[in-house]
């Protein structure tokens, strides 16, 4: 990964955490690692607990076909072992979204992308 792409990639998960906060969402955690894997943003807004993958694209459908399948299931394993490292949270209902953060536009949020396995 180039700097300049890194670079991008903070600054739209910094705005994508703007923008959720907007929306009265609490963020828990940006760029959460864990040994099954990563989660871009963990937010939780009443008795819901959100994985948000971020994703610097131009369209929606760019974004979404840009998360693999293998991908999916690593973000649904690390809020597992979020909520297992937090058990204030394992009684939340678990969901996976995406923001699309294009150039010189407002990030799109993508409620419920995908459902884990």
């Amino acid at each position: 990964m180039t700097r300049t792409s890194y670079q991008t990639g903070l600054a739209a998960e910094a705005l994508c955490r703007f923008a959720l906060r907007l929306k009265f969402y609490r963020v828990l955690a940006s760029r959460y690692k864990t040994p099954v894997g990563e989660i871009d943003i963990v937010a939780a807004r009443g008795k819901t607990l959100v994985a948000v993958e971020v994703k610097a694209r131009a369209t929606r459908e760019a974004a979404l076909e840009s998360i693999s399948p293998q991908q999916r299931a690593r973000i649904a394993n690390a809020l597992q072992a979020f909520t297992l490292r937090h058990p204030r949270f394992a009684g939340c209902d678990l969901r996976f979204d995406v923001m699309i953060a294009a150039p010189r536009r407002w990030p799109a949020h993508i409620e419920n992308a995908w459902q884990a396995d």
